[in-house]
């Protein structure tokens, strides 16, 4: 059974950094698709960054030039390097990863049909 397991998150202060990780188990590397979403309160989930296995990557537009996606394939581990945070970042942060199914939430032309359980991610001014 795929699993994933978010670590990293926090409180920092406006214009603070953060590293979010990823540790994937029991998942098939073959075309893939492994990404990062978040959701703020009263908001619905949203992409943020997502890589492929050909190491395209694609951003949100409000995370573009802060945030940076990578993944250490010989682990099993994807990050999101968070820089220059804002209140505006503040929400549960999200791995996920997609299936060969083709179903589950859109993001970076993928379905993601695997999900961990998220890190809180909060940003104070």
């Amino acid at each position: 059974q795929v699993q994933l397991a978010e670590s990293g998150g926090g409180s920092v202060e406006v214009g603070g950094a953060l590293r979010l990780s990823c540790v994937i188990a029991d998942y098939d590397f073959k075309s893939y698709c492994l990404s990062w979403f978040r959701q703020a309160p009263g908001k619905e989930r949203e992409g943020v960054a997502s890589v492929r296995s050909d190491g395209s990557a694609t951003y949100a537009e409000s995370v573009k030039g802060r945030f940076s996606i990578s993944e250490d394939k010989a682990n099993h581990t994807l990050y999101l390097q968070m820089n220059n945070l804002n209140p505006g970042d503040t929400a549960m942060y999200y791995c996920a990863a997609s299936s060969a199914y083709g179903v589950g939430e859109r993001f970076g032309g993928c379905a993601h049909f695997y999900w961990g359980r998220g890190t809180q991610v909060t940003i104070s001014s």
